[in-house]
């Protein structure tokens, strides 16, 4: 008996190495394309950068040697687009791999319930109605991605919150906050609209340092805050009768890792408005690379903010003369890749 348990012990210290290898491997291959997309990000344009000179561009505040118009290309233009892209992305992940992962769903992502909508309906309504701009605009957004995650969360409450009903009442406040931002457009003048419509499709456009610090800071604070609470989330993946009977501390978890959900999705849009579907891919092509049961939260941060690259390179050089916001295209590809999601699940007898 001793020999045949040692054994077990063995095989399952084998098996845990080989998962944790292929989960460093995986995420060593992401790292690697989100660098690669990086550098394509900064290189590309109508004015094309040399490795050399992007190198030297970048080192340029540190060795002091500098070529003005490179450094302004790279430096002033290239690279806070393409910072936005990449903390804009992880955020949009991380807030949908906690959503679907917590839910149960993998339609559970904040473009889909409506998070999403709740901040841009809130910033249409800034826009029109009180004519506000600037700092306190994305102050109005943050704040109505968290009122929409209330309602949400109180009008599924029934002796505690399940999941179907998130995600049902969250369909359906997207449905409703869709419609008020239909009927504000109704009352704006053309300039208004103009305004209004970056917090329609998302786009990175505007990148600079007053979108750049705030979700930098945000992700500071909130990454390590998901990342202390996923433990808990695996727990709760087991059902809400066996995480209590394992000492979870169900609805306090569930909520706060909603709130820390919530604030990623917040912040993100705030900072480049409702880009979609990045949050609905980057979770379930992470679990495609990992396979079934292993943590997502890191790969999907990386998946996302490759997304948010490849699809804003795609925005800017796709069509010759022509710069398209970069929602366009992550709602193009996302669109696709949810009939396949909703395909491959019929298939497998899961609707």
């Amino acid at each position: 008996m001793a020999i045949t348990a040692q054994r077990d012990t063995a095989a399952i210290r084998q098996i845990r190495h080989n998962l944790s290898r292929h989960t460093r491997r995986v995420c060593l291959a992401l790292a690697a394309m989100l660098l690669i997309a990086f550098a394509l990000a900064l290189a590309l344009g109508d004015y094309p950068v040399p490795l050399p000179d992007l190198v030297g561009a970048l080192l340029s505040p540190l060795t002091g040697v500098t070529n003005p118009g490179i450094d302004f290309i790279v430096l002033s233009v290239r690279l806070p687009r393409a910072l936005l892209a990449v903390l804009s992305g992880a955020a949009f992940a991380l807030s949908g791999a906690i959503f679907q992962t917590l839910l149960r769903n993998p339609l559970a992502s904040p473009d889909i319930i409506g998070i999403s909508q709740g901040a841009s309906a809130a910033a249409v309504f800034c826009i029109i109605v009180l004519g506000w701009s600037g700092t306190p605009l994305a102050l109005g957004a943050l704040a109505g991605a968290f009122l929409t995650a209330l309602a949400i969360y109180a009008l599924a409450w029934r002796d505690g919150v399940g999941p179907y009903r998130i995600v049902l009442i969250g369909i359906a406040m997207a449905a409703i906050l869709s419609a008020c931002i239909a009927y504000l457009f109704t009352r704006a003048r053309l300039t208004q609209v103009q305004e209004a419509l970056t917090w329609l499709v998302g786009s990175l456009n505007a990148a600079g340092t007053a979108q750049i610090g705030p979700l930098a800071l945000a992700l500071v604070v909130l990454v390590p805050a998901a990342l202390l609470l996923s433990r808990a989330l695996f727990v709760l993946q087991l059902g809400d009768d066996t995480a209590r009977a394992l000492g979870a501390r169900v609805e306090l978890t569930r909520l706060g890792l909603m709130l820390t959900g919530v604030a990623l999705a917040a912040f993100a849009t705030a900072a480049v408005g409702p880009v979609a579907f990045v949050a609905f891919v980057a979770g379930p092509i992470a679990r495609q690379l990992l396979g079934a049961g292993r943590p997502v939260l890191l790969p999907a941060m990386l998946v996302g903010a490759i997304t948010m690259l490849g699809a804003d390179l795609l925005a800017q050089h796709a069509l010759p003369a022509t710069q398209l916001p970069v929602g366009v295209v992550t709602g193009l590809f996302g669109a696709l890749f949810l009939i396949w999601l909703l395909i491959s699940a019929n298939r497998a007898g899961n609707l």
